[in-house]
């Protein structure tokens, strides 16, 4: 669950981390009187999760409110890598900026605790400082049950290379930025450019804020962000059904039984030289209405050329799952062509059914193996 900056932003005020005030406008006149109240120059920033807004034209300083109104006038409705500026963010505009660096906090799945990153390169994309200068980016691994310790704060700063005049407010803000990401069941806090000004403040210019979204039972004040989050559709449409869906972006759609099998799936599609457009798990004993539901879900995906069903039957039943496919192409309008791996319990009597049902104009396809099934719905895919 990922939040715009000025949520994020929000959330850091909240934990005791300075930022600068500002209003969320959704309208050129609501922006206006946000610069007014916030009084001098100001900063107007479009709201995407999607990094790259300055340079795409997506934030720009306003020395008045009528100079804020025309930019928000430009900037709603903009498009930025494919995201539409519905907000935008007025805050105070930071112009005694003497340094910029980085700072994250975010699970850290590999070694089973929290990572904690800090560089003094901050304000550019951390994965170019990455690339370039690995060294620039200080990382320390933070034990979930011993929580952050000073020790951990001054390896980060140190190891970035902060300067001495930002060591004071770096170590304060850092603290408060990990209480935050705990307290709040992040997965990942980000600040890009944390920033200290000519006066010697330390404070966060930016949030980039991942919430856990199986955590919300926790926060009941998340409910009320909802309707702000960007949402995709396929996988709010997934999660009303109550599937295990994760959009991919590619042109493969893929349902099988079981997050191995799924995984083992976007492999083959990967070498065969496809692209998997989604991740779905209908899981153990799925029946038909649940592979009916998954089908209908990859089939409102637009970007989606071909669908491969991979299954391979222990609780699920191979019949069962030829039932909810043909239940599917009944019901839904599959316009692109699906194949059928079907193996274990019951996959005899799947394909018998599948046979029976007939190949709906060339677009239902049954297949041996997974790699022939791979092989096939990449080739479907290239040619559709």
């Amino acid at each position: 669950m990922d939040l715009f900056e000025y949520q994020g932003k929000q959330l850091f005020a909240k934990a005791g981390i300075a930022v600068p005030e500002g209003r969320a406008a959704t309208t050129p006149v609501e922006a206006e009187l946000a610069a007014a109240e916030l009084g001098g120059s100001v900063a107007v920033k479009a709201q995407v999760q999607v990094g790259g807004r300055g340079k795409a034209g997506g934030i720009q300083i306003a020395a008045d409110p009528l100079e804020a109104k025309a930019h928000a006038e430009a900037i709603l409705g903009m498009d930025i890598k494919g995201h539409t500026v519905r907000r935008v963010w007025i805050e105070r505009a930071t112009t005694n900026i003497a340094e910029e660096y980085y700072a994250s906090f975010v699970l850290d799945r590999a070694n089973g605790g929290y990572l904690g990153m800090c560089s003094a390169q901050g304000g550019v994309d951390i994965e170019a400082v990455a690339e370039s200068d690995p060294t620039a980016i200080s990382k320390v691994h933070i034990d979930p049950l011993l929580g952050i310790k000073p020790y951990h704060v001054r390896q980060m700063i140190y190891g970035a290379g902060l300067s001495d005049a930002a060591v004071k407010g770096a170590s304060e803000l850092l603290t408060k930025l990990f209480n935050a990401f705990v307290e709040s069941d992040a997965e990942l806090l980000e600040v890009n450019p944390l920033v200290l000004t000519e006066d010697g403040e330390v404070m966060a210019l930016d949030a980039k804020v991942s919430l856990d979204e199986n955590a919300i039972f926790r926060h009941p004040e998340y409910e009320e962000l909802r309707d702000t989050f960007a949402t995709d559709p396929q996988e709010m449409m997934a999660k009303e059904q109550r599937l295990n869906y994760i959009k991919l972006g590619g042109e493969v759609g893929v349902i099988g039984n079981g997050a191995g099998l799924v995984m083992s799936t976007l492999d083959v599609i990967a070498q065969a030289g496809g692209k998997a457009a989604n991740f779905l798990d209908i899981g153990g004993g799925a029946q038909a209405d649940v592979v009916a539901a998954g089908l209908d879900v990859i089939m409102s995906d637009e970007n989606v050329r071909s669908v491969l069903i991979n299954i391979f039957g222990g609780i699920t039943r191979g019949d069962e799952v030829a039932k909810g496919i043909t239940e599917a192409f009944s019901k839904i309008d599959v316009k692109v062509p699906v194949v059928v791996r079907l193996d274990g319990t019951n996959a005899t009597e799947g394909r018998t059914v599948l046979a029976e049902f007939g190949d709906a104009g060339g677009r239902l396809i049954s297949a041996e193996t997974m790699l022939e099934a791979a092989a096939k719905a990449v080739e479907l895919a290239k040619s559709s």
